[in-house]
């Protein structure tokens, strides 16, 4: 299993990125969130052991404690976050096929908080797309990450629907078919558990073309 140690030094023990990250007291921040350029963004990551372990169950809900805290005013502030909308566990520098999403519903027109708080709030392990859309689909203002401190601009070319396979904390098997936005924000997690970064998908020479279909996604 590819986890990397942490230089975090307690009693002569080392303790593990996984170790850190999962204590009772411990809230991810940016400073767990490796860069672009770090080894593990690019390497394919290992399927999560069933049944789930304490330990991975924690760390997912760690994950989406992290997306939670990031888009809460206040405490995105203290704790100095950028607001995310998924987390993938190589982005904590964890080798395992681990993703978080919380996407929130929006305000309706006259600013009134929506009746369901989010349209997908979900802890992925082993997560696998099982079937897609021919349409392809890109957001019109690009795509962002938290292990890119850069803006890259450009179509970020995926499907514009997805059918996902995978295991909850429960350890049971689910299905579920996702469009528009949250497609997106799964594939775009799903390609962190397989070494893929988002500016893969622009096309180099005009990152702004537009495909016959393509359906972008305001």
């Amino acid at each position: 299993m590819r986890i990397h140690s942490y230089s975090l030094q307690r009693n002569g023990d080392i303790m593990t990125v996984i170790e850190k990250l999962t204590r009772a007291s411990h809230l991810i921040d940016m400073n767990d969130i490796i860069r672009e350029g770090n080894p593990t963004l690019r390497q394919v990551a290992d399927e999560v052991a069933l049944p789930l372990s304490d330990q991975d169950i924690i760390l997912g809900e760690k994950m989406m404690q992290f997306l939670k805290n990031s888009q809460d005013p206040v405490m995105a502030e203290k704790l100095g976050l950028r607001g995310g909308v998924g987390l993938a566990a190589p982005q904590l520098d964890i080798s395992k096929r681990i993703i978080a999403c919380l996407i929130p519903n929006p305000e309706d027109e006259e600013g009134n908080p929506p009746k369901e708080a989010y349209s997908l709030e979900v802890i992925m392990y082993n997560p696998k797309i099982v079937a897609h859309s021919v349409q392809e689909a890109a957001l019109a203002d690009g795509e962002g990450c938290l292990s890119v401190d850069r803006p890259v601009e450009g179509y970020v070319i995926r499907n514009s629907r997805v059918t996902v396979e995978y295991v909850d904390k429960n350890g049971d098997k689910q299905r579920v078919k996702l469009k528009g936005y949250n497609a997106i924000v799964v594939q775009h997690e799903i390609d962190h558990i397989n070494g893929i970064m988002f500016y893969d998908r622009i096309n180099e020479d005009n990152p702004f073309a537009i495909k016959e279909g393509l359906l972008i996604i305001e």
